[in-house]
């Protein structure tokens, strides 16, 4: 196995002196009112702006070192009206193998800006489509419709002709929530029928408490869930009630069965301390079965449909990796607000309050400088931001999500100064590097 710090003698992209994915916020406005959006819900302290061309301009002596510009953050790009000017201009410094891409809910997206975009050089565009019903896309997407995604496909297939670039891809993102889970497979074949070639699936990350509920991911992770499993199969040989556990935990006086089903779980705990499994029994014992098995049924048919059509799909984790990494730091990504700010990943690019853990969880951004008063160089080779990313790449965190003591004062500090590992990234809080959510990258 190869070190934390290198792959074949060359370091990661976290630990090479320039990043290798920019994460560019063209505009932090929109047109739509997303009720999952984290500028819908709570005070967030959001001040709108667009990215000036000024501070567009000083990234530009590393995108000869980028594998990736995503040119979106909070707001929908098509709304900056230098957009392509921002393509074109970054398409002249990208490395041959380098692409230029965004999300965008495409409601903006006429045959003429298609055009425009394919024109200037755009490599991929993934448009929202939470749905294949007019009544899904408009309750999940606050003023999106179904046929404003359909209109944006067709321009930007007709613009793929028009411009000669049959390379350019087209693909549309979903947004995994209980009450469209059913729509994916149907909304996968919708999408390919219009030409999407790919297709990236995320669970809903909930900014307010109301949305939890809308969640279609658990939090036991895989391999608590397969230990658990593993012990519960050996309970049943045993005739040893683990449902009883909690019942018994603080009986003073106890039967030799009961002291038996106490001393099972301790060893069950015990094995999972050795294989450094995160254990929350109450919610092992209350996990929701058919839950977890209509979204397997559900991916799986997903999966059909992309092999049958040839739409290329990234599906989420069905349920959260213990062993976890985070691909924004792994791959060298950095992450600039419209007004220069420099921050380390998705998770802590704005203030929002996430409900992903099943609680509260106040998330302040960190930023480790601003373009414009520093370069980007700078900033990225300063020597707390590489130590961010270096212990990153560590992975030594806790799991709160998981944990049976969560929520703690330490993940609902504000600010966050640590956590029970003593780390001062939140990490431990952090769903995106279990693989629950995605986007382009």
């Amino acid at each position: 196995m190869p070190k934390p710090d290198s792959i074949a003698n060359e370091p990661v992209p976290a630990l090479r002196e320039h990043p290798s994915r920019l994460f560019v916020e063209t505009t932090s406005r929109c047109n739509l009112n997303c009720f999952m959006c984290m500028k819908q819900n709570g005070d967030n302290g959001f001040l709108d702006g667009d990215l000036a061309w000024q501070t567009f301009s000083a990234l530009e002596p590393v995108m000869p070192g980028l594998d990736a510009l995503v040119l979106n953050g909070v707001g929908e790009p098509l709304l900056n009206l230098q957009l392509e000017q921002f393509i074109s201009r970054a398409k002249s410094f990208l490395p041959s193998h380098g692409w230029v891409g965004f999300q965008s809910n495409g409601l903006l997206l006429t045959t003429l800006r298609a055009i425009s975009l394919a024109n200037a050089g755009l490599d991929r565009i993934c448009l929202s489509l939470d749905g294949v019903t007019p009544d899904t896309v408009s309750t999940v997407r606050g003023g999106g419709e179904l046929a404003g995604i359909d209109h944006a496909l067709g321009a930007m297939t007709r613009a793929k002709s028009l411009c000669g670039r049959p390379e350019l891809q087209v693909g549309v993102e979903f947004v995994v929530m209980g009450n469209n889970l059913r729509e994916l497979p149907a909304t996968l074949r919708w999408a390919a029928q219009r030409q999407a070639s790919f297709a990236i699936v995320s669970h809903l990350l909930p900014y307010d408490e109301s949305h939890a509920g809308q969640c279609a991911y658990d939090l036991c992770t895989d391999e608590a869930l397969s230990l658990f499993h593993v012990w519960q199969d050996k309970a049943e040989v045993a005739g040893v009630d683990i449902s009883r556990y909690f019942e018994l935990l603080w009986k003073y006086d106890r039967t030799p069965q009961e002291q038996r089903i106490i001393a099972f779980v301790s060893a069950m705990k015990a094995d999972a301390v050795r294989r450094g499994v995160t254990l929350d029994l109450k919610r092992l014992l209350a996990f929701d079965y058919s839950r977890s098995a209509e979204l397997y049924e559900v991916f799986a048919e997903a999966e059909e449909v992309a092999a049958q059509t040839g739409i290329e799909l990234r599906l989420p984790q069905p349920a959260p990796r213990e062993q976890r990494s985070c691909d924004f730091v792994r791959q060298g990504g950095a992450f600039v607000s419209w007004n220069g700010g420099v921050h380390p990943c998705y998770y802590l690019w704005h203030q929002c309050r996430s409900y992903a853990g099943g609680w509260l969880h106040p998330v302040q951004p960190r930023c480790f400088g601003k373009v414009g008063e520093e370069s980007l160089l700078e900033i990225w080779n300063r020597p707390e931001f590489r130590a961010y990313r270096e212990n990153v790449l560590k992975g030594d965190y806790p799991f709160c999500p998981g944990c049976p003591s969560a929520p703690c004062d330490y993940v609902q500090a504000e600010p966050f100064s640590q956590d029970c590992y003593l780390n001062s990234e939140p990490c431990g809080a952090c769903l995106w590097s279990s693989g629950l959510f995605q986007c382009m990258s």
